[in-house]
């Protein structure tokens, strides 16, 4: 399983919670959480996707592939690319740029915001990036649960993880990934079963888009769970679970 951005494998673990008797496992992407930078080029989708194929063949063979939100851009795009594994599982994948989306205003903010880090002194930069407040807007902006117990839980997450990055570079990097790809880019060369996983209210994705990219795949099949958006693993985990074991089943 690959997490999303700024995220690390915490992020997933409800969902392998609710998954008893399948052996999974979720590293942490290149220069997040426990996982130290690459050491040669760029963290940039080709870098992150050919990490991910050395590291299934290396640890997990014959495994099916799960990706997350932006894990779901570097998955694709390490399978279209010769990874061979049995499935692909992609969890609210991101359909195309959201440079071209339907939040494209909101995108080019972010990515201003991004650059502004980028252009203050590193520390000041990196201390801005690894803020509270700016850990909470894109939280609070995620969040669909009416729950409020489970969202002050995901707000306490996502303040405990999302500053793991292990310098502003990396971070800076794996964003303009994130923004400047969708899985539609290489959907078509996908030849293996795939189970796209789409959400009512994901922001990020929308239904119609879901809908759009699910038919791009030679071999895929969208499910929706309703009443919930892009933080669906923490959500709804065992919504997801169910789907992923009777996909694998």
């Amino acid at each position: 399983m690959l997490h999303g951005l700024r995220g690390d494998h915490h992020g997933l673990e409800p969902i392998v919670s609710h998954l008893p008797g399948y052996r999974v496992v979720v590293p942490d992407l290149p220069g997040f959480g426990e996982t130290p930078p690459l050491t040669t080029g760029t963290h940039d989708l080709a870098g992150y996707a050919a990490w991910t194929s050395e590291f299934v063949r290396t640890v997990a063979p014959g495994a099916a592939l799960l990706g997350h939100s932006f894990g779901s851009i570097v998955a694709a795009a390490a399978v279209a690319d010769g990874l061979a594994v049995p499935a692909l599982i992609l969890v609210t994948p991101v359909a195309g740029s959201a440079l071209d989306g339907p939040r494209q205003v909101m995108t080019r903010g972010t990515v201003l915001v991004h650059r502004l880090a980028g252009a203050l002194p590193e520390r000041v930069g990196t201390a801005m990036l690894r803020s509270r407040p700016f850990t909470r807007i894109a939280s609070v902006a995620m969040v669909k649960t009416p729950d409020r117990e489970l969202r002050r839980w995901i707000h306490a997450e996502h303040d405990r993880y999302f500053g793991g990055f292990a310098d502003r570079r990396v971070l800076l990097e794996a964003f303009g990934a994130s923004v400047a790809h969708g899985v539609d880019e290489v959907a078509a060369r996908i030849l293996i079963p795939t189970l796209l996983i789409g959400t009512e209210l994901d922001d990020i994705t929308t239904p119609a888009e879901q809908e759009r990219l699910a038919a791009l795949f030679p071999d895929a099949r969208l499910e929706m769970v309703t009443g919930t958006g892009h933080l669906v693993h923490y959500e709804r985990p065992d919504a997801v679970a169910e789907l992923i074991a009777g996909f694998l089943s």
